[in-house]
């Protein structure tokens, strides 16, 4: 089940508030200028699914995406709790830091947790099958895939290099509830 925890940014074991329905979701968010919606495939996506079959299965979706918001490339990401390079993957996502570009990814399979610094406020959004995001470029976050993590997710960019980061440096995701292996948090 997709959630959202709004916290203060001083206070990791409380949160102020939590939303599991798609549409407050959506409204909270929408309000810290995030973009969350949902998508359905237009045909079945079977487990190992090529890039060129999950993309062609939101191809009407992307499209959309693309004109409206001028992306210029598209790719899918896929890792299995097997991955190899998992916990270096995992490493590099889970420090706080900002991108020239806004950070859309739609999750096709499994889950995974971003975590966005607003002001005073962390938003952790638990997004699964189903869930697109749209981190505003500029906006201080961080993403957890878990210790195994299980997710395919298509990314859109307007840099056609991709995901290039820039690292705050400051150590707040250190602080804050993790992902586990089933979606839910843990302290951090």
């Amino acid at each position: 089940m997709s959630r959202l925890r709004i916290f203060q940014d001083t206070r990791p074991d409380a949160p102020l508030s939590v939303y599991t329905d798609h549409a407050e979701i959506s409204t909270e968010l929408a309000k810290a200028g995030v973009r969350f919606e949902q998508w359905e495939a237009s045909q079945p996506i079977a487990p190992g699914a090529s890039q060129e079959e999950v993309i062609a299965a939101y191809r009407a979706d992307i499209d959309r995406l693309m004109s409206e918001e001028g992306y210029q490339a598209v790719d899918v990401i896929s890792l299995k709790p097997d991955h190899p390079d998992r916990a270096t993957l995992r490493q590099k996502f889970l420090s706080e830091h900002t991108h020239s570009e806004d950070e859309v990814r739609f999750f096709v399979a499994g889950a995974g947790q971003f975590t966005l610094h607003l002001g005073d406020k962390v938003y952790d959004i638990l997004c699964e099958q189903g869930d697109l995001i749209g981190v505003p470029d500029g906006t201080r976050h961080w993403f957890d895939m878990s210790e195994s993590p299980y997710f395919v997710a298509i990314r859109l960019f307007t840099n056609k290099d991709g995901w290039v980061a820039q690292f705050t440096g400051e150590d707040i995701a250190q602080h804050f509830p993790r992902m586990t292996p089933h979606g839910s948090a843990k302290a951090a």
